[in-house]
């Protein structure tokens, strides 16, 4: 079987984001995939938002940005998602540079932290349905000294990711313990998605 077959929509899924990650894991489970970005301004929104927790401040972002290019592709099939690092109620964003790096990871070491990731399904009605799936990471106690040669050795990856880490790459070496979904901790819980899918008629079993 063709795995283009598999999807049933007119036209492929548009996802409301340029993050490769997102996008191969869509296609890994053999969805055509078309991105775009939302443009979405995620600290000001998040600033508008004050006060939600973590996980409705997940579900509020992966909203507007399905809206955004909801808005932008009428009739589409599109999926906005946004992952939110939560440790104990305080929410961590990319660091900005290897210094803010270091210091997220001295907050996260040897504690556990949850990684909430959100998403929106937008069919062609232009209705959303949201939901959010919570991964649970373990760090190990980390010296400066260890962090200082993760943070070296992992270099880019570090600025790319909530958590200043990669579970895919070095990051991997950090955990003591994870509990959930690894989609889910990519930032696109794929099954329950998958299932959503499914009950709109848009995947062929």
């Amino acid at each position: 079987m063709d795995p283009s077959a598999l999807w049933l929509g007119s036209r492929p899924l548009l996802l409301a984001s340029t993050s490769p990650t997102r996008r191969a894991l869509l296609e890994s489970a053999g969805l055509p995939v078309d991105t775009q970005s939302p443009d979405v301004d995620e600290r000001a929104l998040e600033a508008e938002c004050g006060g939600l927790a973590p996980t409705e401040l997940a579900l509020a972002l992966a909203r507007a940005k399905a809206e955004a290019v909801a808005g932008r592709a009428p009739g589409r099939i599109v999926v906005g998602a946004d992952q939110v690092l939560d440790c104990d109620g305080t929410v961590f964003h990319k660091p900005a540079n290897a210094e803010a790096a270091r210091h997220h990871l001295a907050q996260l070491a040897g504690r556990t932290h949850r990684l909430h990731s959100a998403v929106a399904l937008i069919g062609a009605d232009g209705v959303p349905e949201t939901f959010v799936e919570t991964a649970h990471l373990t760090l190990r106690p980390l010296d400066d000294a260890a962090i200082a040669a993760y943070v070296a050795l992992a270099g880019a990856d570090v600025l790319g990711s909530v958590g200043a880490y990669r579970l895919e790459g070095l990051g991997i070496h950090l955990f003591t313990q994870i509990s959930g979904d690894h989609s889910t901790i990519l930032g696109l819980p794929l099954i329950p998605l998958l299932a959503r899918l499914r009950v709109r008629q848009l995947l062929a079993f």
